[in-house]
């Protein structure tokens, strides 16, 4: 079982986090986390014919140094993940507006629970207003994928079965937030990508790894460490094992046109005895 994580971007293709984390039987530990680290020079993620939502042809070379184009991402990781038969894809970027009859003024449920950095508001509303553009990026990339079949995580009685295949996943998106991830895990988020410092790199991921075992095929990047750490819930969900994460939020909906609300899910430590935490 594989999951897919991607710590989004929209103005450098080459600021996408692209992860393939992967779960691996260790005789040191009781498994490790194979994290696979993709570029897009990568064959999974460059089909033959990349295209635009009005049929244009994505030449790579010249378009990866511009602005990431959502339906071409959402192409790109729709490819890689039926390559490698990935179910669970996880993304670290807001997938709806707030609901206007969640009590809050200018933020979903997730968001508040979580003191995310931005806040989405009722449609086209952001705070703080520079994040806008990125945010309606973000909910862009997850209704491309919706149209490709994928669906955002929802709400269910008994949220995960013991049993894999008593209820097989579909193919599911899944919000991340890497700050709170980390904190979830009892550490220290990593700082921002433009105050981070290469020490600060190699302590985080030090101490990521002495939580959760883990290798990666290559060094990770500011964005390639953030998807790791945002992506280990994935895995939870996959191996159907609610003790190892954490769900937030209101479960999404159609309201007015737009998509509302949905859930935020963060890892829990190795051996947590917990259940899933719904939190409203």
């Amino acid at each position: 079982m594989a999951v897919l994580s991607v710590d989004l971007a929209f103005r450098r293709w080459s600021d996408l986090g692209v992860v393939v984390l992967s779960r691996v039987p260790s005789r040191l530990h009781a498994s490790f986390v194979n994290c696979e680290i993709l570029s897009f020079d990568h064959p999974g993620l460059d089909p033959a014919h990349d295209r635009g939502p009005h049929g244009q042809v994505f030449v790579r070379g010249v378009e990866d140094r511009g602005p990431v184009d959502a339906e071409i991402l959402a192409g790109r990781l729709n490819h890689l993940c039926a390559v490698r038969e990935i179910r669970v894809l996880m993304l670290d970027g807001p997938q709806a507006w707030k609901s206007r009859a969640n009590g809050l003024e200018h933020a979903r449920v997730s968001e508040r629970q979580l003191n995310t950095a931005a806040k989405t508001g009722l449609p086209g509303m952001v705070k703080p207003a520079a994040s806008r553009s990125f945010a309606e990026f973000c909910m862009d990339v997850y209704d491309a994928l919706s149209r490709r079949g994928w669906r955002r995580l929802q709400t269910r009685p008994q949220p995960l079965s013991p049993d894999p295949a008593a209820a097989p996943l579909e193919r599911v998106l899944v919000e991340s937030y890497p700050h709170a991830a980390w904190k979830s895990l009892g550490l220290k988020p990593l700082p921002a990508k433009r105050r981070a410092r290469v020490i600060d790199l190699a302590e985080s991921y030090g101490a990521l790894r002495s939580v959760v075992p883990f290798t990666t095929n290559r060094p990770p990047n500011h964005d390639q460490l953030q998807a790791i750490v945002a992506g280990l819930p994935g895995l939870a969900l996959e191996e159907h094992n609610p003790s190892a994460m954490r769900i937030v939020g209101n479960p999404p909906r159609r309201e007015q046109g737009h998509w509302r609300e949905g859930f935020i899910v963060l890892p829990l430590p190795p051996k947590t005895a917990s259940s899933v935490r719904w939190l409203h």
